[in-house]
C-alpha cells in the first residue's frame, strides 16, 4: 500500500501514518507479545515506517516490543519518536494495572522535567529499544512542570540535538496552551498534538495550528479518534480516556449516518479530517491487531469525498 512519505526538517522524512506505540503496551486491555508483533509485523507490511512511543506507555513495555520487531531493520528504512519527562524505576511485586496500561512489567513512571532527566530518558529509551539513536524527541505532558519543562527539559533536547543524537525536538501534550508557550518561548521543531482536530474537538485550529504554520513547526496528529468512540461508538465507549458523555454519543452516531450517505467509515473519516489540515504532517495512530493495522492504513492511504466535510460543517455537526 501507497503511503506517503513527507519532509520533517532535519534531513528527516515521515510517513502520513505514524505508527502510535500505546497499544502494542497494553493501553486499555493487555497485548500479548504475538500479538503485538503480528500488529507490528502487519503496520510495516502497509507501508508505515515511523513509530510514536514513550516510557510512560506500558513503564517501557511498548518501547521494549518495538525494539524487538526492529531488529535487523535497515537504521535508515524507519523513524522513531519517544519522548522525555518521566524515568521508569523497578517496583517490587506486581505491577499497578489502575490506570490505562495492562499486563506491563514492574515497573513505575517517576516525574522528571530536569535536563540530566531528559538525557537520560533518551538514552533509556535507546537501550530498551537496541537504538544508537531516536530521530524525534518530545517533552511528554509538561502542564503541571512548565517551568522545568521550558528551562530544563527543553534545553537538554536542545543540547541533544546538536550533538546529532536526535534529529527533531518538540513538545507533545493535548494542553494547548502548553504547546503554544512551546512555540513562543523555544526553538521546537515539532508538535505532537493529541485529540484536538477531531470531528469533536477542533480547538488546535484556532490558535496552535496558526502558530505552527507560521513558524514551519511540524504537527503530529494523535487521537484521532479521540480515545475510540469516532472508531467504534456505542454506549461506553472510550471518549478523551473516559466513558463518552450519551449526547456526544449521540453526535458521533448523528456523523457517522452522514459518512455513511457517502459511503465512508466513520474512522476513514476522521482521519482523513485529521490529515485535511495544512499544518498536519502526519497522524499517529495506535493498534492492537494486524486488523486495525491494515484498516488505519487504508484510511491514511485513500481520501474521501470533500462534500462530506461540507455537509457536516453546513449542519453544525462539525464544531
Amino acid at each position: 500500500m501507497a503511503i506517503d512519505r513527507v519532509p520533517f526538517g532535519h534531513g528527516l522524512e515521515v510517513t502520513r501514518l505514524i505508527f502510535g506505540c500505546a497499544p502494542i503496551g497494553g493501553l486499555f486491555a493487555e497485548v500479548s507479545p504475538e500479538m503485538a508483533a503480528q500488529t507490528l509485523e502487519e503496520n510495516w507490511a502497509q507501508g508505515s515506517r515511523s513509530f510514536d512511543a514513550a516510557p510512560y506507555y506500558g513503564v517501557g513495555l511498548a518501547e521494549e516490543r518495538l525494539g524487538t520487531f526492529l531488529v535487523g531493520r535497515p537504521r535508515d528504512e524507519f523513524v522513531v519518536c519517544t519522548k522525555v519527562g518521566r524515568l521508569l524505576v523497578r517496583t517490587e511485586g506486581r505491577p499497578d494495572e489502575s490506570g490505562f496500561f495492562f499486563g506491563t512489567p514492574s515497573r513505575a513512571c517517576v516525574d522528571d522535567f530536569s535536563r540530566d532527566g531528559a538525557r537520560r530518558s533518551v538514552e533509556e529509551s535507546c537501550q530498551r529499544m537496541g537504538l544508537d539513536r531516536v530521530d524525534i524527541a518530545l517533552v511528554h505532558d509538561p502542564s503541571d512542570h512548565m517551568a522545568a519543562a521550558i528551562d530544563e527539559s527543553y534545553a537538554g533536547l536542545a543540547q541533544l540535538r546538536s550533538e546529532g543524537t536526535v534529529k527533531s525536538i518538540g513538545v507533545g501534550t493535548a494542553d494547548l496552551v502548553a504547546i503554544e508557550r512551546f512555540c513562543r518561548e523555544t526553538d521546537i521543531d515539532c508538535a505532537l498534538v493529541p485529540g484536538r482536530y477531531t470531528f469533536l474537538d477542533s480547538s488546535a485550529a484556532e490558535r496552535v495550528f496558526p502558530l505552527c504554520l507560521e513558524r514551519a513547526i511540524k504537527v503530529m496528529a494523535a487521537g484521532v479518534y479521540n480515545s475510540g468512540v469516532l472508531a467504534d461508538p456505542h454506549p461506553g465507549a472510550w471518549f478523551n480516556y473516559a466513558p463518552v458523555p450519551p449526547a456526544l454519543l449521540q453526535r458521533v452516531l448523528q456523523i457517522r449516518n452522514a459518512c455513511q450517505r457517502y459511503g465512508v467509515p466513520l474512522a476513514h473519516a476522521a482521519v482523513q479530517y485529521a490529515l485535511s489540515h495544512p499544518a498536519v504532517t502526519a497522524v499517529i495512530i495506535g493498534a492492537r491487531s494486524a486488523e486495525e493495522a491494515r484498516a488505519n492504513a487504508s484510511y491514511v492511504a485513500a481520501p474521501v469525498p470533500p462534500e462530506l466535510f461540507d455537509e457536516l460543517t453546513a449542519s453544525g455537526l462539525l464544531r
